[in-house]
């Protein structure tokens, strides 16, 4: 026979309940959650001092983003934000709300926008502007970029890689303003047909030993004079066994030589360990040659000139010359009549 299971509380009266019993509505007491109405941050845009480029705040955070020009997709998986907007109806006496969605840029995933958080003064683009990217990738970067020039702009990715090429097509698809073009950097020539017009900014990616002459090459077939670039520098794949501000130093010297004069360098750290950003003007070498021939002719012209007055100068010296002379002359006839006398 099993034994009786006796209970510890052999009267089995109820026990006292030890401590205040505490009400469901009372949750104040308690604190927690409860305790306080939770409020979302408010978020709200502003324009970024570059062209084209916001900045959203959601209470203490901020980071950049660009109007999504394909509203409701995403490219590499960002965040997307709508927010309601008032917009002016064309009466311009009512308004009604309207909501624009916007991409967070990842700088850790883009240089370009590594540059920008690190204080890049200038890009070259602005909304409308056409644009040659080179080692446009899967399109992390040049989705921004196709944000930011907007439906009037274009922007042509050229990517060598056939696997990163589709997926580049496949986002073209969506955005009319970019022209995938799947090629080899090295060789401007094989897709020049498909870029009929000089553009405004080249921005180069690519992570080769001579990617400073990558962008100069192409620089001298669609950059317009006094367009800008901006510059990628990856130190490692030029030469891993220099210091990083010796081979960017190094780069730009190579840019020089193809017309490309650097305005500012930034490095990316703490996004990217050995990376630095060029951005600058280029000069064509055409026509820097008819500026210098203006002026030698300027200074030919100047030089003949002078010659020319030269000249004259010494006809009236010699016409002086000949005058004294005959006067002399006839000073010493008039000595010599006076001396027979």
């Amino acid at each position: 026979m099993g034994k009786d299971f006796k209970s510890s509380n052999p009267n089995n009266k109820q026990r006292p309940n030890r401590g205040v019993q505490k009400s469901r509505n009372n949750r104040g007491n308690r604190g927690g959650i409860g305790s306080k109405k939770y409020t979302k941050p408010k978020t709200t845009i502003t324009n970024h001092r570059l062209e084209g480029i916001f900045i959203l705040k959601t209470g203490k955070e901020e980071s950049l983003v660009t109007l999504n020009l394909n509203p409701g997709e995403s490219v590499y998986g960002e965040k997307r934000v709508s927010i309601e907007e008032q917009v002016s109806l064309p009466d311009g006496t009512n308004t009604q709300p309207k909501k624009i969605e916007y991409r967070i840029w990842n700088i850790f995933r883009s240089k370009l926008g590594a540059a920008i958080i690190n204080g890049i003064e200038n890009i070259y683009m602005k909304p409308g502007s056409k644009v040659l990217y080179l080692g446009a990738a899967n399109g992390t970067t040049i989705s921004h970029v196709s944000d930011l020039i907007g439906e009037d702009g274009i922007v042509y990715g050229v990517e060598i890689s056939k696997r990163s090429g589709r997926d580049l097509i496949n986002m073209a698809k969506k955005r009319p303003n970019l022209v995938p073009i799947i090629d080899d950097a090295r060789k401007p020539y094989n897709y020049r047909f498909l870029i009929p017009t000089l553009v405004d900014c080249i921005f180069a990616d690519v992570a080769q030993p001579d990617q400073a002459r990558i962008i100069g090459i192409n620089a001298e077939h669609f950059l317009k004079d006094k367009g800008g670039f901006v510059f990628s520098i990856k130190a490692n794949c030029v030469d891993s066994t220099l210091e990083p501000e010796v081979v960017f130093s190094n780069q730009i010297k190579v840019l020089k030589t193809f017309g490309l004069y650097a305005k500012e360098q930034v490095t990316l750290e703490p996004y990217e360990r050995g990376h630095a950003v060029v951005s600058g003007i280029y000069k064509r070498k055409n026509v820097i040659k008819k500026y210098d021939e203006k002026d030698e002719n300027e200074d030919n012209n100047e030089n003949d000139e002078n010659d020319e007055n030269g000249d004259k100068e010494d006809k009236k010296d010699k016409k002086v010359e000949k005058v004294k002379e005959k006067k002399s002359k006839k000073s010493k006839k008039k000595n010599e009549e006076d001396d027979d006398e």
